[in-house]
């Protein structure tokens, strides 16, 4: 072979070797071409002999020296081929690779007590040792791809993530506040493990840390109940949504009973609503205001949960 190269149209190689199985007959003097984003390992007998950067390189004793020409040249002439293994190695930015959790990981969290959550995100690569990438990761593959190391870094981003996750995190209403925080100390406690391997972590990214279906509908509650305020601002949106009900189906012949009734409602809880916080706040008889507040859950104004929180407080009075 006089011409050596390699073009990577996939963008996706981190190692190419020719030839993919045994070794390449070259001749001396050829002309092995390095793009500005690649490096070229020689091996002979299973040894790496020169790493040779980019540019055009002129194969000749002065380049190898390690390899004797005088071995080959009486049977073949003065141009005699040597055998040897070219690897082509990538050292272009390997973007956008995915990482994220196959199954929940379990968090303890401030607020919620134990939940489940999932996350995912995005890595950067780099080959930043080459010849240690080659014979600690790739071996003997001929072909080597990000498509084939994506999944053995994922779980050691997932291990490292676990241990960030329980440090970094106190509840999952902090999420979107320490999202930075989570990619700077992931990509810290990274660097060390991708280092080993020859490569260098670019970048690393959070992007998402989800909760499961039934706790979010509970932040969602939770949410509501805050954004609603206090008991009698809550009990006025049940009545005006009520009202607000009985209003659309009002073409209907038994519909009129239930606005007749939404409307009653909305006429006497108003009173019912202001005597019971001015008994509260004139310290009135516990008696009659657990029975009004019974009053009020008869007519559904308020919940059982509601209720049950509000005669706790005034037993406490007794």
């Amino acid at each position: 072979m006089e011409v050596i190269e390699f073009l990577d149209d996939s963008g996706k190689i981190l190692v190419k070797r020719m030839p993919d199985n045994g070794q390449l007959e070259i001749k001396w003097g050829s002309q092995l071409t390095v793009r500005e984003s690649q490096e070229a390992i020689f091996f002979r007998d299973g040894k790496a002999l020169d790493v040779f950067g980019p540019g055009r390189h002129i194969l000749e004793t002065q380049n190898i020296p390690v390899i004797s020409k005088w071995v080959t040249k009486f049977g073949y002439g003065p141009n005699s081929p040597f055998r040897a293994e070219v690897l082509f190695v990538g050292k272009q930015l390997f973007p956008n690779l995915k990482w994220g959790t196959k199954e929940p990981i379990l968090f303890r969290d401030t607020e919620l007590q134990m939940v489940r959550l999932r996350a995912y995100g995005s890595f950067s690569i780099q080959i930043n040792d080459a010849m240690l990438f080659v014979n600690k990761v790739v071996g003997t593959m001929g072909l080597y791809s990000t498509f084939a190391i994506e999944d053995y870094l994922r779980g050691v981003i997932i291990s490292k993530f676990n241990v960030v996750l329980g440090r970094v995190l106190k509840s999952v209403f902090d999420i979107p506040i320490t999202l930075d925080q989570l990619n700077l100390v992931m990509r810290t406690e990274l660097s060390a493990d991708f280092e080993g391997l020859g490569l260098s972590l670019h970048d690393f990214y959070v992007q998402s840390v989800t909760v499961p279906d039934e706790v979010q509908k509970m932040i969602d509650t939770r949410t509501g109940m805050n954004a609603v305020g206090n008991l009698d601002q809550y009990m006025k949106l049940k009545i005006a949504d009520s009202l607000g009900d009985a209003a659309k189906n009002q073409g209907e012949v038994g519909s009129a009973m239930g606005l007749g009734a939404g409307m009653g409602m909305g006429m006497m809880l108003p009173n019912m609503i202001q005597q019971n916080m001015q008994s509260n706040s004139s310290g009135g008889n516990v008696a009659s205001k657990l029975k009004e507040l019974k009053e009020l859950l008869d007519l559904g104004a308020i919940t059982q949960d509601e209720f049950d929180k509000k005669k706790q407080e005034l037993l406490k009075q007794l």
